[in-house]
């Protein structure tokens, strides 16, 4: 009690001071006196004591900013040495307090607020924690180092995914430029013009920008899963191996050029993915896996692949990569993989035949004629292929029906040629007859 009291009167005394270098407009006498009495509770480990006197001396006429300032981050320092969790929370809500609305305390609120969403997320309310941390928009924050704006933004997205809120987890990403991780740091350091905001530097636990790239690209590859899209997790892996750490280790490289093999060929056909094909199969490190340039050969190329073939060959390598596809993948992408081989198939055939009976169709993708007309239907529906299928007589037409004036100039154009051929004969026949005439002359 006689502690109490003792502390009673020193903060007491402290706050006199406080006040009269307050009025006086004394910026470092007032940061001085209300430090003080922060280190006092501190010190006398009064953590009740401590969270009032920070409320108390924030609410005080005409307090000063920088006063404010100094008590917040003197207050955060000492977070950690809170005697158990429900302490800390009380400390962190009082600072929140304190910092809710106060633009010069901004950083050291998202700060505080990020400690809270830690400490509710391992209390198991990742709900909450999302919620509080979505509080907080950092993009607007000038002062905020760019990696610390990053980090915050991830860990943002990532308890979003947590709680399997994917579409705020989308809208969150958005806030993030890929082409900020291309940026170089060392180039991009100016000196400060007059009038522009300091920028702080970020906290030593914070990741660097290609540390970041990883770790933003994994995040996208978790929302990817969600919805299946092959081509977009295939260019999120493509982005972790252009990381220079990812390269110079021989492990992690084959590992991620596998999931590229794989995610490429489980990707629908379009520009991108055929982009993508052309540009891994001229990777240099895909000879240290043979196998998958085989593979990406045989896609690449305009011809039939016999599916029994090629799932002998690649059953056990693809078995063997399920669980690092993603886990809940499983027999969905063994699926998918045979419907890629089959529409793989149908554009060959459409690339060779402009006519072709259906059995013959059905012959070559070695299925029923029922399946071969299902997974023909699916492709011209998704536009990826132009077919008529004449059921009557069992034929399929890849021609693409011509409007009218599509047919008259291609009647125009051979037309043109037709007469350029006369006016190229009645040459060579006039040529013909002036040499005879010349030599019956003679």
């Amino acid at each position: 009690m006689e502690g109490e009291g003792n502390l009673d009167s020193q903060i007491e005394s402290l706050l006199n001071v406080e006040k009269q270098a307050r009025l006086e407009g004394d910026v470092s006498a007032t940061k001085k006196a209300a430090m003080d009495i922060i280190q006092l509770c501190h010190q006398a480990k009064a953590w009740k004591t401590l969270n009032d006197q920070i409320l108390v001396l924030s609410k005080r006429r005409g307090q000063l900013k920088q006063a404010v300032t100094a008590i917040v981050q003197q207050a955060m320092q000492y977070i950690d040495e809170t005697p158990d969790v429900e302490t800390r929370i009380d400390l962190i809500k009082t600072l929140n307090t304190v910092s809710a609305g106060k633009i010069y305390v901004e950083i050291e609120r998202a700060r505080l607020v990020k400690k809270l969403a830690k400490i509710k997320e391992e209390q198991g309310e990742i709900a909450e924690a999302a919620d509080l941390m979505q509080e907080i928009a950092v993009e607007t924050f000038g002062a905020m180092a760019k990696t610390e704006k990053i980090a915050f933004i991830l860990e943002q997205v990532r308890l979003c995914l947590d709680r399997q809120d994917y579409v705020r987890a989308q809208i969150l990403s958005r806030k993030i430029s890929p082409r900020v991780f291309d940026i170089d740091a060392s180039k991009e350091k100016k000196k400060p013009k007059e009038g522009d905001n300091v920028v702080e530097e970020a906290p030593a636990d914070i990741p660097s920008l290609l540390e970041l790239k990883r770790i933003y690209y994994e995040l996208m590859i978790r929302y990817y899963s969600h919805n299946d899209d092959y081509l977009e997790k295939c260019r999120c892996y493509k982005s972790i191996y252009d990381i220079p750490s990812v390269k110079e280790d021989p492990t992690q490289m084959v590992q991620v050029l596998r999931k590229i093999c794989w995610f490429i060929i489980l990707a629908k056909h379009d520009p991108m993915q055929s982009s993508l094909l052309n540009s891994t199969l001229e990777d240099k490190n895909l000879s240290e896996i043979q196998n998958f340039r085989v593979l990406l050969k045989q896609i690449a190329t305009m011809e039939v692949i016999q599916w029994t073939s090629l799932w002998e060959a690649y059953q056990a390598e693809f078995e063997n990569e399920r669980n690092m596809l993603g886990g809940s993948l499983g027999d969905k992408a063994a699926e998918d993989l045979k419907q890629r081989i089959i529409e793989h198939n149908i554009l060959v055939v459409s690339k060779y035949y402009s006519r072709i009976t259906m059995k013959r169709v059905a012959q070559l993708l070695c299925l029923s004629l029922e399946e071969a007309e299902k997974h023909l239907s699916d492709m011209v529906v998704s536009k990826a292929l132009v077919a008529k299928i004449d059921r009557p007589m069992g034929i399929v037409c890849f021609q693409t029906a011509k409007d009218s004036n599509e047919v008259l100039n291609s009647w125009a154009v051979n037309l043109e040629k037709v007469l350029d051929l006369v006016e190229k004969s009645c040459h060579q026949i006039h040529k013909e007859t002036m040499v005879h005439k010349a030599a019956l002359k003679v």
